[in-house]
């Protein structure tokens, strides 16, 4: 079915089977077009819709189904309907790595709250008024609860027909549950800024409370005044797409400075230029939003998660001070006495809540600082070295290289390098011993 829609495959003609025999009722398939692929026997469209004013051929049920499978593959979920005789619909969207290929469509019920007095306007006169109510009273009647379960139950079918994309149902499912956020705040703004007002511009305030809500690990905060930033930015640049991604880059470098102070500076790294480059592949808002809402709910979580350690509080001003003071030489009394704890405590209780020692904590922002340095200026070795703490040009090629196999050099000559684990069991003891013990 997925790339030839002349004839329904194997698999597809098992589902439309098992379902059918299951579930009751009758399933069509659609291509990519909306076009039926073959029509079901003994369905709706033979024994009432070839019999109705409104028949399933006629324009006006053509654009109703068309128009409900099309609403069900932007939302990648079942999207259920009724005809005006009260006869019930449900149709699902298959996909094929990412891209809408077709649909199933199930039918063969009638509305618990079906008016049996427009029968008579809707029958064309081919069979008898009496033939007509006969047919379509004879299929059962269906409430709310029932459709629900004849939809999701469609829905998975459709997605076991999907290929390359498993999660893709969901993806656009919730992309669509977003959008619908953002259509609400943006109608909103458009009666306080009726046509022809000034409009809004960037609410550079809301960014500092997003961040703000962020460093409380307040998810569900943080996603609202995100979407208050959205709406007001796709509602003051619309069809400025590119200028509105431009934005979303700037806001995306600014997440990563708060998520910061939660993970590893590694993860943050590659976490940012992995953000980075699916906000430029991105062609929608939507894409822009998900991506947005992925990241804020990621970083809340994180620090969320961060903030429910024990000693949280110590652990916390000590992280931020280290990160400030990383480039110079740092004492474990002096960061045990920001934090306000012991010495000895506080490197017992850093090692087993952070999940690294305390030396190894500060390396690695040492030579994260200095990968950045020769990749990005052409600063020498001796004043990188200097930069981020090393006692000499000689002593940070050293442990440049203990850390990630390259000389800073070669490091630089091409581009970069995979850096491994560290760990203080690449470096000496006399290093080792510039921290207190």
């Amino acid at each position: 079915m997925k790339e030839d829609n002349d004839l329904l495959s194997v698999k597809t003609r098992k589902v439309i089977s098992v379902y059918t025999q299951a579930m009751g009722g009758s399933i069509s398939a659609f291509d990519q077009n909306c076009q039926p692929l073959e029509q079901p026997s003994g369905g709706i469209e033979q024994s009432i819709c070839q019999y109705c004013q409104g028949a399933c051929g006629s324009l006006s049920c053509r654009e109703m189904h068309s128009n409900a499978i099309r609403e069900a593959s932007q939302r990648g979920e079942s999207h259920s309907y009724s005809c005006e005789l009260g006869l019930l619909f449900w149709t699902s969207p298959i996909y094929s790595e990412g891209r809408f290929t077709g649909a199933l469509q199930g039918s063969g019920f009638l509305s618990e709250t079906a008016d049996e007095s427009v029968f008579s306007v809707k029958c064309k006169g081919n069979i008898s008024l009496e033939e007509f109510t006969a047919r379509i009273t004879a299929f059962p009647r269906a409430d709310e609860e029932k459709l629900i379960s004849l939809a999701e139950m469609l829905l998975l079918c459709a997605g076991s027909l999907s290929t390359g994309n498993e999660d893709y149902h969901e993806i656009l499912k919730r992309r669509s549950e977003q959008q619908q956020v953002l259509t609400g705040m943006i109608k909103k703004l458009k009666t306080e800024y009726p046509e022809g007002s000034a409009l809004p511009a960037y609410p550079l305030d809301k960014e500092q409370q997003l961040f703000a809500a962020l460093r409380k690990g307040d998810g569900t905060e943080a996603i609202r005044i995100l979407n208050e930033i959205l709406a007001a930015l796709v509602f003051s640049n619309t069809n400025q797409f590119r200028y509105i991604q431009l934005r979303v880059m700037e806001l995306v470098v600014l997440l990563s400075r708060v998520g910061n102070g939660s993970v590893s500076g590694n993860v943050v790294i590659e976490a940012n230029a992995r953000w980075l480059r699916q906000v430029q592949e991105s062609t929608t808002v939507e894409e822009l939003t998900d991506i947005l809402h992925t990241i804020v709910t990621g970083i809340a979580e994180q620090i969320s998660s961060f903030q429910g350690i024990p000693h949280a509080a110590a652990l916390r001003k000590a992280e931020l001070f280290i990160r400030e003071n990383f480039t110079r030489k740092l004492s474990l009394r002096e960061i045990a006495g920001i934090s306000g704890l012991s010495a000895p405590y506080f490197s017992t209780i850093f090692k087993e809540e952070m999940g690294e020692n305390l030396s190894k904590y500060i390396n690695r922002l040492r030579l994260e600082k200095a990968s950045r340095m020769l990749l990005e200026t052409d600063i020498s070795l001796s004043e990188i070295a200097g930069a981020c703490c090393f006692e000499d040009q000689s002593w940070f090629s050293k442990i440049f290289k203990a850390y990630t196999g390259l000389s800073p050099g070669k490091y630089r000559s091409q581009g970069g390098g995979m850096v491994r684990e560290i760990s203080e069991n690449n470096l000496s003891e006399d290093y080792l011993k510039t921290l207190d013990p």
